[in-house]
């Protein structure tokens, strides 16, 4: 098999994460530079479409894009340790929790970034800076509300650790660029839930 990824960016990042969290070796790892915009290249359209990594490659010729879906194949391939869910319910709550950061979080991280920064600018084409500081406006709320709910339990997705907190840590980190640090803005919780994470394996991967 082989993961077709990028390093700095978020969503590779959370596979590279998840691979290291389960212990899985053997994949071959492909990085995609986008500054060089190789993931628009024909050849790997032939593999992603819509030009997007991560990309993984199965043994048999097909690709799975988009992070969900290859963390879900990894999980049923791979299933211990157990990030998702060991049940309809667990799994139902983990997933709910998974889509609030990947939609309310890293959504408004992402496009604030992709539109203000000005080396994201070959990649982003226009680039409308209004509408990006006006995500980074609704990060604010978003990061209280996480830091509310972390102030109450001690992972995202609640007592233990998940693909939640896999994908809230890479959104964090991203939001570097942003020069938003959530102790900065008085998310303490927030902040120790982010240093405990930096402290895994997986995220010095």
């Amino acid at each position: 098999m082989k993961l077709y990824s990028s390093a700095r960016a978020p969503s590779p990042r959370r596979v590279l994460m998840f691979l290291v969290e389960k212990g899985i070796t053997g994949i071959e790892i492909v990085e995609v530079d986008l500054n060089a915009q190789e993931h628009r290249a024909e050849a790997f359209r032939a593999k992603s479409p819509l030009a997007k990594v991560p990309a993984l490659e199965l043994d048999d010729g097909r690709v799975l894009t988009e992070t969900r879906a290859i963390c879900t194949w990894l999980e049923g391939r791979y299933p211990h340790p157990n990030l998702m869910g060991v049940d309809s319910d667990e799994r139902a709550f983990i997933e709910m929790a998974d889509r609030r950061v990947e939609f309310y979080l890293l959504g408004p991280i992402a496009h604030c970034i992709r539109h203000t920064h000005p080396g994201l600018a070959p990649l982003e084409q226009p680039q409308f800076p209004d509408y990006g500081r006006a995500q980074a406006a609704k990060l604010q709320d978003v990061a209280a509300w996480f830091d509310q709910v972390l102030q109450q339990q001690p992972w995202i997705a609640g007592e233990r650790f998940t693909v939640a907190d896999i994908t809230a840590f890479c959104a964090i980190e991203f939001a570097r660029l942003m020069k938003f640090r959530p102790a900065d803005q008085g998310f303490a919780a927030l902040q120790a839930w982010r240093d405990r994470v930096a402290e895994r394996p997986s995220a010095r991967a």
